[in-house]
């Protein structure tokens, strides 16, 4: 998460226990997920402040840990592309 907010300017410091954020302004860019759903489902879902696209990586897994989710999402406001 540290790495991927990072990318998307946002000041954070990771701390053994979790994460200090700085905040900022959020911009787009290319997340990795690392095959994990719960950061491919926020990234996705921070994608509504960003001033710019995110795109993320390897996603295939939210299919199956939340098949609805990309209903949901575009029910949400998101503009998901495959």
């Amino acid at each position: 998460m540290a790495q991927g907010l990072s990318t998307l300017g946002i000041e954070c410091e990771l701390l053994p226990d979790g994460l200090r954020l700085q905040g900022g302004r959020m911009r787009g860019g290319r997340i990795d997920s690392h095959g994990d759903h719960r950061i491919a489902m926020a990234f996705a879902v921070a994608s509504l402040l960003a001033s710019e696209p995110i795109e993320i990586e390897d996603v295939a897994n939210v299919a199956t840990s939340f098949p609805g989710f990309p209903r949901l999402a575009r029910a949400a406001g998101l503009a998901l592309e495959d």
